[in-house]
Parts: C-alpha cells; structure tokens; sequence
C-alpha cells in the first residue's frame, strides 16, 4: 500500500532534500523517523530535489507499507519525532501506480527577493538594495512560455535525458512594500533553474539586460550566458500537483 506525505522544512540546516553521503538531508530525516515508527526500513521518495538550503512550503513523498496504518495517528507521531523545522501536515493512501515525483504534472516555486535590508527577511528573502523594474522584468518573464529547452538555466553534467521543461506560469508580485515574490510553475525544473531565472531576471530589472537579450540568452542554451544564481535560502517549493484519479480510493 502506498501513502502520499505532505511536509514542509526549513533548509537552512540540510544539504537539501536527497541523501547525501557527506551532509544532512531532509529525505534522510524523514526516512530515519518513519522508520523507527514503523519497525522496519521505509524508504522515501520525494517529488523534487531541493538543493542546499531551500525550503519547502509543501513538499509531497510517498512510502510503501504492508498494511494499511492510521494516517492521523501517524502523522502525529512524525511531528512529534521529526526536528522542528520539519513538520508533516497530512498522510494520504494513494494507488500503487502513483508516484511523487512521477506522477506530479506541476511543480511551483517562490522566490523571495526585499529591496530593503530587513532583520526579520534576512533568513527567507533576498535582500537586493538596488531599483529594479517589475514592469519590465515581468515582460521577460512571460517570454519564459515562448520556449521549452532551458540549458542556459541549468546547473552543468547533470544527469537528466533532457533539459525541456514546459512553463505555465512566471511573474512577480508585490507581497508587501518593498518585498516581492517570483512564482514560476512548470511541469518539471532543472537543476539550479530557478535561482539562475531569477539572478537573470534581475539583470533586466537594473538595466544590466534588455529583453530581447534575455531571450538571447535561452536560445544560445549556454550557462554562461545568463546571469548569476541567487542564494537559496529565499527560494521555496510551494506547490505540487497530481492527477485526481490517483486519490481514488484503492481498496
């Protein structure tokens, strides 16, 4: 029987979400908790992997049992095992066939960036004391829709079959004065993707780009072109979605 989990985490003290042999993970706490609760090695497969740092409003992992467990009950268990800043807020059953990171049709992330230094953002927003134009970065932004491959934006010799996402969604919004919020939504993400959208994105917002440039930049599919890779503390997995069929009661 497999299950869905829903959790979310701070990254800051993790080497992101896989297990890594030289650091901690989030996949390994998790799997280190759900283990002792069920008496048996239970691994995790989550939907993504967040690298170092990066946060998670809602990550989705499924895990596989004999029988069928008290979800709830379950649940309370984790949380009450789980560090504080890793936190499960539901369990549910799930087809056998459904997979988390397979089976996802979107993924959204956040991207926090403040124009002002603050004490309380410093953690969770990259802070950029610099004007930039929203305006204009928005208009480069939805040319993201006009293309599929995305090499320019990836982190070099990783081990994907292919670099050719499709793009739903990518703007900015005002969340509160002077702090605004980047969400891009996709069917899949490459590695270090987002962070290198956004550092380009900047880029046009201070002048540095115009926005033919920045398409200039994705059709050349060369790393090198674009801009730098913001820090990952401001970048948040917050969205993950499935087909409604998975959640069809199995039994």
């Amino acid at each position: 029987m497999r299950y869905f989990i829903y959790l979310s985490y701070d990254g800051a003290a993790y080497h992101g979400w896989q297990v890594q042999p030289n650091g901690l993970s989030v996949q390994e706490v998790l799997q280190k908790a759900l283990s002792t609760l069920l008496r048996r090695a239970t691994e995790v497969v989550g939907a993504g992997r967040t690298d170092t740092g990066v946060n998670a409003a809602m990550m989705v992992a499924h895990f596989d049992v004999d029988a069928a467990v008290d979800a709830p009950q379950l649940t309370r268990s984790l949380n009450r095992l789980l560090p504080r800043d890793v936190a499960v807020q539901r369990m549910v059953r799930v087809s056998d066939e459904a997979h988390a990171r397979f089976s996802a049709t979107s993924r959204t992330y956040h991207y926090f960036v403040t124009l002002e230094k603050s004490p309380f953002h410093r953690h969770y927003a990259y802070q950029f004391p610099q004007a930039l134009d929203f305006a204009r970065m928005n208009e480069a932004a939805a040319r993201l829709a006009d293309y599929s491959d995305f090499t320019s934006f990836s982190k070099l010799h990783t081990d994907v079959k292919t670099n050719n996402c499709r793009i739903m969604e990518a703007g900015w919004t005002e969340q509160a004065p002077g702090l605004w919020r980047f969400t891009i939504r996709a069917d899949r993400f490459l590695r270090n993707m987002v962070r290198a959208i956004v550092g380009t994105l900047l880029d046009v917002g201070r002048g540095r780009m115009s926005i033919d440039e920045f398409c200039a930049v994705i059709e050349r599919k060369d790393r090198g072109a674009a801009g730098m890779s913001v820090p990952g503390e401001a970048l948040f997995l917050a969205d993950v979605t499935y087909p409604e069929t998975l959640f069809a009661d199995p039994t």
